[in-house]
């Protein structure tokens, strides 16, 4: 046991994760269906209880290390600075994600001469009643913003309520700063509170490699390699999408505009990487990628605790990326002609409704149908390309929390070194966890 601690945590995830595949695809074409049943019975469950033990770990982690982080500054106005710097940045490279989409959309041509006819009337009904469940999902943005105030903080932190968490915390952490004197000792506590909060996050890191292999063992049991032979186009040109995107924009970032090692970033944030492609969830993988942001690349708390949070929220490269992949599978499927101007209103509503996107299964699919009418996709046609996608689209899923965790990793990489809250030394130096 003792040589197993000594592998760096990366390394055990990475192996869990190579394993699940493994040991999934073994039971899918092994035994089939039965196959199927046995990951979903007996190895899922492992899985499931490490998505529970990070989930635990996200209010009063991000509660906590926010409001450490924003007393940590000592200025008020110093948040200003940060905030505004994040959101911009967040911004840019949305709008680089959903480009990249566009072009390798227009290359790969996902949709073209696939048969939608072949959808079955049950698919279609079944997405239906999807879309009209999942209405939450497409608030306007002014609703969304309104939504940030909480009415009861209470109910947030019961409700984990990312977005109202943060905003009650920069209050409460701006409280502390103004009490001055009498707000210390209750600053030094949520600190205090802070550390603990940390050091229960390695404890769960340390059961990620089993958590990884459990899921990725059920997914592959589950879908196995039938979703390439059904949509592999659309599958390779979204991982490719995806990796453009994390080696031109979020590597730009790192060694064009900051001038630091890229391949010591990516080494860095390889755990939380791992965890987002199982979990498909960057709310879940936060405490992890608050680990590496703090531990790895030497990002101070302040910005960590901070700029993260908000990103795991707003910053969704991954969902925007696909909106304009969907948007062209779609076109060309249904042999629609696309102008200039719909790749424009395209781009501009996939950058729109990424933000703050709600966190339930498959959300990207049912915000394309604000995408889809924008490209002229009647109401049919929407159901349909739904539907085509739908059960596959954990596999497209997993691709797009890694390249949306990523982008929060390099956004708070570059708040923190404008702002002076970034070790270098800690970032270039070897990673031990």
């Amino acid at each position: 046991m003792g040589g197993w601690f000594k592998i760096t945590l990366w390394k055990r995830v990475m192996l869990g994760l190579t394993l699940g595949i493994i040991v999934g695809l073994g039971l899918h074409y092994g035994i089939g269906e039965q196959g199927a049943k046995l990951a979903t019975d007996w190895v899922k469950p492992f899985g499931t209880a490490f998505i529970n033990l990070i989930k635990m770990l996200v209010v009063p982690l991000i509660f906590t290390t926010l409001v450490s982080g924003v007393t940590a500054m000592g200025d008020p106005a110093k948040l200003g600075s940060l905030g505004g710097r994040a959101i911009g940045l967040y911004m840019v490279t949305t709008l680089f994600a959903v480009t990249i989409g566009l072009g390798i959309g227009t290359i790969v041509q996902p949709g073209a001469g696939f048969d939608v006819s072949s959808v079955s009337a049950e698919a279609i009904s079944d997405q239906q009643n999807k879309i009209d469940a999942a209405g939450e999902a497409t608030k306007g943005l002014g609703e969304r913003l309104i939504e940030i105030i909480p009415t009861n903080p209470v109910a947030s932190f019961a409700e984990g309520n990312v977005l109202q968490i943060i905003f009650f915390a920069i209050m409460f952490g701006v409280g502390c700063l103004m009490a001055k004197e009498a707000g210390r000792p209750v600053a030094q506590a949520v600190e205090s509170a802070a550390e603990v909060m940390m050091k229960i996050t390695h404890i769960v890191m340390e059961t990620a490699p089993f958590g990884v292999f459990a899921l990725m063992t059920w997914v592959m049991a589950s879908q196995g390699l039938e979703v390439l032979t059904v949509l592999g186009k659309m599958v390779f040109a979204l991982y490719l999408a995806c990796i453009l995107h994390m080696a031109i924009t979020h590597g730009g970032i790192i060694k064009g505009v900051l001038g630091l090692p890229l391949i010591r970033f990516f080494r860095g944030i390889t755990d939380a990487q791992a965890v987002a492609y199982s979990t498909s969830s960057s709310s879940a993988t936060l405490p992890v990628t608050i680990t590496c942001a703090e531990d790895n690349l030497g990002i101070g708390k302040p910005v960590a605790s901070s700029v993260l949070p908000l990103g795991a929220t707003i910053n969704m490269d991954g969902t925007a990326l696909y909106q304009g992949l969907i948007a062209l599978f779609a076109a060309q499927a249904f042999g629609i002609e696309l102008t200039l101007a719909h790749y424009g209103m395209v781009a501009l509503t996939a950058t729109l409704v990424s933000i703050g996107t709600a966190g339930i299964p498959s959300v990207s699919l049912f915000l394309a149908t604000t995408t889809l009418a924008v490209i002229g996709c009647n109401a049919e046609q929407i159901v349909i390309i739904l539907a085509v996608l739908f059960p596959f689209d954990r596999l497209l899923d997993m691709m797009r929390t890694v390249t949306n965790i990523t982008g929060d990793a390099a956004v708070s990489t570059a708040v923190a070194k404008w702002e002076g809250e970034l070790d270098e030394e800690t970032f270039r130096k070897v990673s031990t966890v």
